[in-house]
C-alpha cells in the first residue's frame, strides 16, 4: 500500500478524480493485486484406469442452474422496444400510470444498469416544463432529474425570475442514467421518446424549456447547434395537437464548464419570465 496517497486529502481529491471521469461502481469489495504472480495450480489427480474406478472417482455433477432468461431489452430489436414504447405511452392516462409503465419497461437497455428510474422534480401543475438530455450520478442516486452541481444551479437560475420546483416541472429525454455519463445513444433516446412525449402531454404545460442541444434537437426537431437555437421561439407540437410555444437554452452542465456564457442563460431566462407576465 506504499503507492496510496498519505493524507486524508489527497484520497478525497483522487476520489473526487474519479468520481468526475465516471468511476462510481466498485465490482469487488476486496481490492486484488492484478500484478501479482497467479497462484500455482493444484496437483491434478492421476485419472483412474478403470470405468468402473472413473466412475466411482468422479464428483457427483453440480444439479444444472437454469438458464436466465433474457431481459425484455434483449429480447427484440430497438425498432420492437420502440415500438412497444409507443403502445405503452398511449395507454397512460396520467402521470402516475406512466411512470409505473415506465418502471416497469424492459425494452431500454439503460434501465439494467441505473439505480434508479429518475422521471421527473417538481409540480406537474406548474406553467413551465423544462427538459433535459439524462440524469446524472446524484440523479440516479436519488432518483430525480437535476438534483447535482447542475440542478444548483438551475434552481438559482429560476429563482432570478421568481420560480422554483414548487412552481415548475422537470424531466429528461432519458430517465435512466447512461453508464459513465456518456451520452444517449440515438437508439435509447429514440426507445425513450415516446415516454417524454407522453408526459408533456399529460402534465400540458404553458410553455417548454429545451435544456440544452439534445433536448431541443429531439423535441423541436431541430438541427441547428444549440449556441445558434437558444433563445428563439419554436412551437413544439404535442401528439394530442396542442401547441406550447418552446424555447431552447444551454443547459446547466455546460455553464459550469463555460461560465462566460451564463450571460446568454440569463437572457434566455428573462425572455422566459416575459412571455409568463405576457409581454413576449
Amino acid at each position: 500500500m506504499a503507492d496510496m496517497p498519505p493524507d486524508r486529502e489527497a484520497l478525497q481529491a483522487l476520489l473526487d478524480f474519479h468520481v468526475e471521469a465516471g468511476v462510481d461502481l466498485a465490482l469487488d469489495e476486496t481490492p486484488h493485486n492484478r500484478f501479482a504472480e497467479p497462484a500455482p495450480a493444484p496437483d491434478r489427480q492421476p485419472e483412474p484406469r478403470s470405468p468402473s474406478q472413473r466412475q466411482a472417482a468422479s464428483p457427483a455433477a453440480p444439479p444444472a442452474t437454469p438458464a436466465r432468461p433474457l431481459p425484455k431489452a434483449a429480447a427484440g430489436t430497438p425498432d420492437d422496444a420502440a415500438h412497444l414504447a409507443r403502445e405503452l405511452a398511449a395507454h397512460a392516462k396520467s402521470l402516475e400510470e406512466l411512470e409505473g409503465l415506465l418502471a416497469e419497461f424492459e425494452g431500454c437497455a439503460l434501465k439494467f444498469s441505473a439505480k434508479n428510474l429518475a422521471f421527473a422534480d417538481g409540480n406537474p401543475e406548474g406553467r413551465v416544463m423544462l427538459v433535459g438530455e439524462a440524469p446524472g450520478a446524484d440523479e440516479d442516486r436519488i432518483g430525480k432529474p437535476f438534483m447535482g452541481r447542475s440542478g444548483q444551479l438551475l434552481d438559482r437560475m429560476l429563482a432570478t425570475i421568481g420560480l422554483d420546483r414548487t412552481s415548475v416541472y422537470v424531466a429528461n429525454i432519458v430517465p435512466w442514467r447512461p453508464p459513465g455519463n456518456r451520452t444517449p445513444t440515438p437508439q435509447e433516446v429514440a426507445i425513450c421518446k415516446p415516454f417524454i412525449a407522453r408526459q408533456i402531454e399529460l402534465a400540458a404545460p404553458d410553455f417548454l424549456l429545451c435544456l440544452g442541444g439534445p433536448a431541443t434537437q429531439n423535441l423541436l426537431d431541430v438541427k441547428d447547434g444549440i449556441l445558434r437555437s437558444r433563445g428563439r421561439w419554436f412551437t413544439y407540437k404535442a401528439g394530442d395537437g396542442r401547441e406550447i410555444r418552446a424555447l431552447p437554452t444551454l443547459h446547466p452542465a455546460y455553464l459550469l464548464r463555460q461560465p462566460l456564457q451564463k450571460r446568454l442563460g440569463w437572457r434566455d431566462f428573462q425572455a422566459l419570465r416575459r412571455a409568463l407576465d405576457g409581454t413576449e
